[in-house]
């Protein structure tokens, strides 16, 4: 008897119509187990080799929000638009994040992480190629709104994946790749901007989804997702594939086995209603709140309209400080996906949150200040090198624990039965052009001290075993 029937004899578990847990094996569902074995000795995919190639989806999501900083100039210019017009561009891709998220998790389900990663770079593809291509705002729109509807896709499938294939030891330092291949896309897309015009960049940030899509021939299918799908033999040998041929994966497997068991045993019972019971409605808010937070704390401002902010500042170069601050945030997240394991996540959370608040704040006070000091005066060059420093302090906050560490924490409770994960993202047009409104940056520094109080609630680490 198969482990869907085993685990199913009332037929409730739902079938994928798409089948792609042997994708990475190049060959027929029904090989021998002889067979899987010479695979796994001849392949020897690792769980790094893997995380790497998935990680395409997070830089193809970081170059689609540093894209409209070092281009606003150049598309505003061609195809003449105003402030607003391009405002609006830059925000359409949360509206189709917003889309793709709340679809991602039941597209997920059906076909797996792998399919499902396959049909988020398909509408980034086009996307990509509808601007390169534009003439008019209509397929500027189109495509930033296809962009979106694939990275709000990616920002659930990608970290569910890597928590998924990463052993327990390394799966805080593996969830936050995710996070760092963000920022490393940003940092590309203010690199290549410097040196090529708005349609090429455009071409070139459909890269990314070009190598993913091959990419994704070679990787196995989540171990896990293979066990709820009742493909036990696959699922064994995708987990071998990860762990290595010579790897004992009796324990992980049964653990595989009782966990699924377990979650689909419930899964007829479990209502909304549940949620009243504080195991399931702590978790899922405290992922939530933290997400929430992470999204109004005023980076998707920074990163999207960098480039205008230090205009306003002063700094001529503002392309070139632009790419400055992405190889810092590149810097800073490679050294919390160190730390992650290392100090916990409650503690980057709240020095992270503190950071973000203290920098906002010199940021905020430094251009209101702005306003009433004459452009002569020694003191006007002083508060725009202040503000700069404000922003590189907030970036460097933002990603030592409000960037990788919310994604982590939603991608590990992502088993929990009733889920809802959803990318909250704002359309922030408050910093693109005018320095003069300051209630924006206030508001800001206000929701990153509220994250403080979010990150220290020790009961709420504890249920994730943060601590």
């Amino acid at each position: 008897m198969s482990f869907r029937e085993e685990n199913n004899e009332g037929g409730d578990l739902r079938k994928p119509f798409l089948h792609t847990g042997s994708w990475y094996r190049m060959g027929s569902r029904q090989s021998s187990m002889m067979g899987s074995s010479q695979v796994i000795r001849d392949s020897s995919i690792s769980v790094l080799a893997c995380v790497l190639i998935v990680a395409l989806g997070p830089i193809q999501f970081g170059f689609t929000c540093g894209y409209t900083s070092p281009t606003q100039i150049e598309i505003t210019k061609d195809l003449k638009l105003t402030v607003s017009e391009f405002s609006l561009f830059g925000s359409l891709s949360n509206v189709g994040a917003m889309v793709g998220a709340i679809s991602s998790g039941q597209i997920s389900e059906y076909i797996g992480r792998k399919g499902t990663l396959m049909i988020a770079a398909i509408p980034n593809i086009i996307g990509w190629l509808a601007i390169s291509f534009a003439k008019d705002l209509s397929f500027l729109y189109m495509g930033r709104l296809l962009e979106g509807f694939g990275v709000g896709i990616i920002s659930y499938v990608v970290p569910v994946y890597i928590a998924e294939i990463a052993p327990q030891n390394l799966r805080g330092g593996l969830g936050s790749v995710n996070q760092l291949s963000v920022t490393i896309g940003i940092m590309l897309a203010y690199l290549l901007g410097l040196f090529v015009n708005w349609r090429v960049l455009a071409v070139l940030g459909a890269l990314p989804c070009l190598a993913l899509i091959p990419g994704l021939f070679f990787i196995p299918e989540s171990p896990r997702w293979l066990a709820k799908m009742g493909l036990t033999e696959d699922f064994e040998t995708s987990l071998q594939v990860l762990r290595g041929f010579e790897a004992d994966i009796t324990n992980e497997v049964n653990e595989i086995k009782r966990s699924v068991a377990s979650s689909t045993n419930r899964r007829t019972a479990m209502r909304f209603a549940d949620l009243k019971h504080r195991r399931y409605w702590l978790p899922l808010m405290v992922g939530i709140v933290l997400l929430i937070l992470q999204q109004c704390g005023g980076i998707n401002g920074v990163i999207f309209y960098s480039g205008n902010i230090f205009l306003s500042a002063g700094i001529s170069s503002s392309n070139a400080a632009t790419f400055g601050v992405g190889a810092i945030q590149v810097v800073a997240t490679a050294v919390a996906t160190w730390l992650v394991d290392k100090t916990g996540r409650r503690i980057l959370l709240i020095v992270s949150s503190a950071g973000m608040a203290v920098s906002l704040l010199i940021v905020a006070a430094s251009f209101y200040l702005k306003g009433y000091v004459s452009e002569d005066s020694g003191l006007y060059g002083i508060l725009g090198i202040v503000s700069v420093v404000g922003v590189v302090f907030m970036i460097i906050s933002f990603s030592l624990g409000m960037g990788p560490i919310p994604w982590l924490i939603m991608s590990e409770v992502a088993t929990f039965s009733f889920i809802m994960y959803s990318k909250f993202q704002l359309a922030l047009e408050s910093l693109d052009s005018s320095n003069q409104d300051q209630r924006p940056r206030w508001k800001y520094s206000n929701i990153s001290q509220l994250a403080i109080l979010v990150g220290n609630n020790s009961d709420c680490t504890a249920a994730y075993g943060l601590e």
